[in-house]
């Protein structure tokens, strides 16, 4: 498949698709749980920002990755200052400052690998925060001067994840308000689905 049939596809389909290198995968349907916390998170990110130089996004928001060729829903983006989009498809963000994921059982290993491997090539992403769902727990990684990736972890009900970048920090408090009436995301049996897809909105090929 290529970029513009790939793009033809997302602009007509009611799932959203993740693409890379001629190949094309869905991405299913996220949780109760895993929406909330989304919703959770990008809510507070929102009233942190207001009145400032970022803004945050959604997960309908796609992302490009240009050096690697990937494009992708993060759960919750955040770009700062002019945004800067495709030349083509002028509805996908190139220059993400921060990007969250609610990491799910089917997801994570890609998340935090292959994933970030995509995002660490974007020269405008600083901020990677990775938000569990069975377990009040979040995982922050910041790219510091050398070019290197600092990480911090942040546990339980009355922690906080500072955010240097945005200069603002997230309470663990706020991003688990009221998920906890959401059973947990369990993963997808194998074989379930359709080829090349997981059980989450951050599916892996």
């Amino acid at each position: 498949m290529t970029e513009d049939d790939y793009i033809a596809l997302e602009r007509r389909s009611d799932v959203k698709h993740a693409f890379q290198r001629g190949i094309v995968w869905a991405m299913v349907g996220a949780s109760p749980r895993h929406n909330a916390i989304a919703a959770n998170t990008i809510g507070a990110l929102g009233v942190a920002l207001r009145g400032g130089p970022c803004v945050g996004l959604g997960s309908a928001q796609r992302v490009h990755v240009e050096a690697t060729g990937l494009y992708t829903y993060p759960d919750v983006t955040v770009v700062c200052d002019e945004p800067r989009f495709h030349p083509k498809y002028p509805d996908t963000l190139l220059n993400p400052r921060l990007l969250v994921e609610v990491l799910s059982p089917s997801t994570e290993a890609y998340d935090r690998t292959t994933k970030f491997d995509n995002y660490r090539t974007i020269r405008s992403f600083e901020e990677y925060v990775l938000v569990y769902q069975d377990e009040k727990r979040v995982l922050h990684y910041r790219r510091i001067e050398t070019g290197q990736w600092i990480l911090t972890e942040a546990v339980g009900e009355e922690a906080s994840v500072a955010l240097p970048g945005l200069g603002c920090s997230l309470r663990l408090a706020d991003l688990y308000a009221g998920v906890e009436r959401f059973a947990p995301e369990v993963a997808a049996a194998p074989g379930s689905g359709p080829v090349g897809s997981r059980g989450s909105s951050s599916s892996a090929p």
